[in-house]
């Protein structure tokens, strides 16, 4: 059996419920559909007040480390942000300012964003793509976005952003890493006896 893609996905999300959140569940559902996956979804929501005010990786409370960890050893990573200014969020940055510069050197990255218009879809390409290039990370070549509308209430109910999400996970497929071949070994014959 092959080796499950460990995927971690950071939700940007500062409350709950969220269009951010639904879009990282829908995109991590997506690959799931496509390849074996151990997922781990990271909600800054709910981290955020354990690190807002840490300025050094070694204040880090345990659980935020364990976090880190997880996002350094990622085979894949999804990330996604609502837009407020006409960027991520600072929690989000802030999050990524712990994490190692040579942690994610090679690691396919999947971008995505939520705004309230669609004047702020060239976030993923203005500012997340430049993060993830400092990295060295391998940012996928089709970023996600959507706007309110994309939404009926906490659910996507855009045709087109489920065509957006499902074109962006067929674009990335070639790049993450493949599944190991098994290494089980075949079970010995028996010899043939002689006559």
């Amino acid at each position: 059996m092959a080796r499950k893609l460990n995927v971690v996905a950071v939700s940007g999300n500062l409350q709950r419920p969220s269009r951010t959140l639904v879009l990282v569940e829908q995109l991590v559902a997506s690959l799931a559909q496509e390849r074996a996956v151990e997922v781990e979804v990271i909600e800054l929501g709910d981290l955020g007040p354990q690190f807002a005010g840490v300025l050094y990786r070694s204040q880090l409370p345990a659980a935020v480390e364990a976090q880190v960890r997880a996002i350094e050893q990622a085979d894949v990573l999804i990330v996604a942000s609502p837009v407020y200014r006409a960027s991520y969020t600072g929690l989000f940055k802030h999050l990524f300012d712990f994490v190692h510069q040579d942690a994610l050197i090679d690691t396919p990255v999947l971008l995505a964003a939520t705004g309230g218009s669609d004047r702020h879809a060239l976030v993923i390409d203005h500012q997340l793509r430049p993060l993830f290039s400092f990295f060295q990370a391998r940012t996928l070549p089709v970023g996600v976005y959507a706007v309110e509308k994309d939404f009926e209430g906490y659910a996507i109910g855009s045709p087109a952003l489920r065509d957006r999400i499902a074109l962006a996970i067929q674009r990335a497929l070639p790049q993450l890493p493949q599944p190991a071949p098994s290494t089980a070994r075949p079970a010995p014959q028996p010899e043939a006896v002689a006559a």
